[in-house]
C-alpha cells in the first residue's frame, strides 16, 4: 500500500525563511500544474509572502483557460530581486520552457511526483520534495500546507481538488493503492472543494470543433501487435485549423482505452512542420514513461509525453519499434 512521503524539513524551512517567491510550473500546463501553483501562491500570500506566478503557457485547455491571466510568462529583474523559486509538477527549470532563463541562479525548491524525475538531491538552499507514488502534485501541496500548519481556504481546497482529479482522471486511474488519494479528497471536500463544480470545469465547455477533431483522430487509429497498441495522429493541418484548444485528450484516451485487448495508446501531434508532441498512455502493466524517455520526454508509468523533433512519418516507425520490444 502506498504511504505518502513526509514533507522534507528543509522545504518547510525554505518556505518559512523566504519573503518573496516565484511559483513556476512546466510549459504546456495541465490542471495539476495550474492547481498546485494557484493553491501554493494563495497560501504563501496568506503567510505574508510576496508571490509571483509564472508560466510559459499556453493556457489553451478549456479547463485552465480562465486562470491564464493570473500568470506572467517570465520573471524580470524586479520579480527576481530577493526571490526564491518553487518549481511545481516537473523536475526543474529545464521543464519550464521559455521561463527557464529568468529562474536561473535563484534558490530553487522542487515539488514533483513524476517517476522520471532524477533530481533527488535536496539541500537547504535547493530543497527537493519528490514522491513518485503520489497521485498528483496537488496532493503533495496539501501535505506541504498541512506541514506549515496552514488551514485551507475553500478556494485553495478547490484548486487542489481540481489538480488531484485532473491527474487521477477523476479517480478512474486510482487502484487499490488509492486510499491516500481518497483521504485527501475527503479533507479537501471538508475544506470547501465542490466535486460537482470541479467535474463540470474539467469535462464541460467543449467546443464543436473539439468533437470534430476527436472524430478525425479516432478515424485514423491503427492497431498493432494484435491490438495491444493503438496509435493515431493529428496532422499539422488539423493543428493549424483547430488549435490546441480543440483537443480533448482525456476523452480521446478514455475511448481508446475501452477497446478490448488494448494495452497502450499513443497519439502523435504535428505541432510545427519540424516538431511533434507525443502522448503515451497504458492501461496497467506497460511503463510508457520508459518509452517516453527514449523520445526526450517523461512522466508516469501509465501516462507520459514528449516533445520530439521530426515529422509523424519519421516518428511513427520509431514508436512502433520501441513497443516491439515490449509486445
Amino acid at each position: 500500500m502506498y504511504t505518502p512521503l513526509p514533507v522534507p524539513a528543509e522545504l518547510v524551512a525554505f518556505i518559512r525563511g523566504g519573503r518573496k517567491f516565484i511559483v513556476a510550473g512546466h510549459k504546456e500546463p495541465d490542471g495539476d500544474c495550474v492547481g498546485s501553483q494557484l493553491a501554493l501562491a494563495s497560501a504563501l500570500g496568506r503567510l505574508g509572502k510576496e508571490v509571483v506566478l509564472c508560466s510559459a503557457g499556453p493556457f489553451k485547455r478549456t479547463e485552465i483557460m480562465p486562470f491564464g491571466d493570473r500568470f506572467i510568462p517570465e520573471a524580470g529583474a524586479k520579480e527576481r530581486t530577493g526571490a526564491r523559486v518553487v518549481v511545481l509538477d516537473c523536475s526543474g527549470p529545464d521543464r519550464t520552457g521559455g521561463l527557464k532563463p529568468s529562474l536561473e541562479g535563484l534558490p530553487t525548491a522542487i515539488i514533483d511526483h513524476h517517476a522520471t524525475n532524477t533530481n533527488t538531491q535536496s539541500t537547504a538552499e535547493n530543497p527537493v520534495f519528490l514522491d513518485a507514488g503520489a497521485p498528483a502534485t496537488c496532493f503533495m501541496i496539501l501535505a506541504v500546507l498541512e506541514a506549515l500548519d496552514l488551514p485551507l481556504t475553500s478556494e485553495e481546497a478547490e484548486f487542489l481538488f481540481f489538480g488531484l482529479c485532473t491527474d487521477t482522471g477523476f479517480f478512474r486511474h486510482t487502484d487499490s493503492n488509492g486510499a491516500a488519494a481518497f483521504a485527501a479528497a475527503a479533507r479537501l471536500t471538508a475544506a470547501g472543494a465542490n466535486p460537482k463544480r470541479v467535474y463540470q470545469a474539467i469535462n464541460g465547455g467543449k467546443s464543436l470543433n473539439s468533437r470534430i477533431l476527436l472524430g478525425r483522430v479516432l478515424s485514423r487509429a491503427a492497431a498493432y501487435f494484435g491490438g495491444k497498441l493503438i496509435l493515431s495522429e493529428e496532422t499539422y493541418e488539423e493543428t493549424q485549423r483547430f488549435g490546441p484548444e480543440g483537443r480533448d485528450s482525456d476523452n480521446l484516451y478514455q475511448l481508446l482505452q475501452s477497446v478490448s485487448g488494448v494495452e497502450a495508446m499513443v497519439i502523435i501531434r504535428q505541432e510545427t512542420p519540424e516538431n511533434c508532441t507525443i502522448g503515451f498512455r497504458s492501461r496497467d502493466q506497460v511503463n510508457v514513461a520508459e518509452i517516453a524517455l527514449q523520445f526526450g520526454g517523461g512522466g508516469h508509468k501509465n501516462a507520459a509525453g514528449s516533445n520530439t523533433p521530426g515529422t509523424i512519418e519519421e516518428i511513427r516507425p520509431r514508436i512502433i519499434q520501441a513497443f516491439e520490444k515490449i509486445f
